[in-house]
């Protein structure tokens, strides 16, 4: 039987990349989790109900209800959540500062030259007065 390039004996295609999952099947895998976290809350809330009706204990409501109350939070952390890290993937640091400072200080060479940041460099020499 004749092979083709990039096809392995069963006629599958052969992966030839390390490349991350494609952004929409993760955005598709997150959502898919969200709404089955949440498609718990419902189904709370009326076994919350049937209980009450049942046993007429509202202890036993509240319990259910207060299960359901942090699906919602937990939901959303599952599903905004990264896939994990891979074991090869480098972890970097970015040293570079994310944003200005709001007092700026001097530079450590111009403090060890005696010129002080905060003194304005005049080109007329009007301060020759005060030497």
């Amino acid at each position: 039987m004749k092979r083709e390039l990039g096809f392995d004996d069963e006629g599958r295609p052969v992966l030839i990349t390390a490349a991350a999952t494609p952004y929409e099947e993760q955005h598709r895998q997150r959502v898919r989790k969200y709404l089955t976290i949440m498609s718990f809350r419902i189904p709370a809330l009326i076994l919350a109900a049937a209980a009450y009706g049942l046993w007429h204990n509202g202890l036993i409501s509240l319990a259910i209800i207060a299960l359901s109350l942090p699906l919602p939070w937990i939901a959303v952390l599952i599903a905004n959540d990264r896939p994990p890290r891979r074991a090869e993937e480098p972890r970097r640091f970015n040293d570079k500062p994310r944003r200005n400072q709001l007092f700026p200080r001097a530079e450590r060479r111009a403090l060890d030259a005696g010129i002080s940041a905060a003194q304005p460099h005049s080109a007329g020499g009007a301060d020759r007065g005060s030497h």
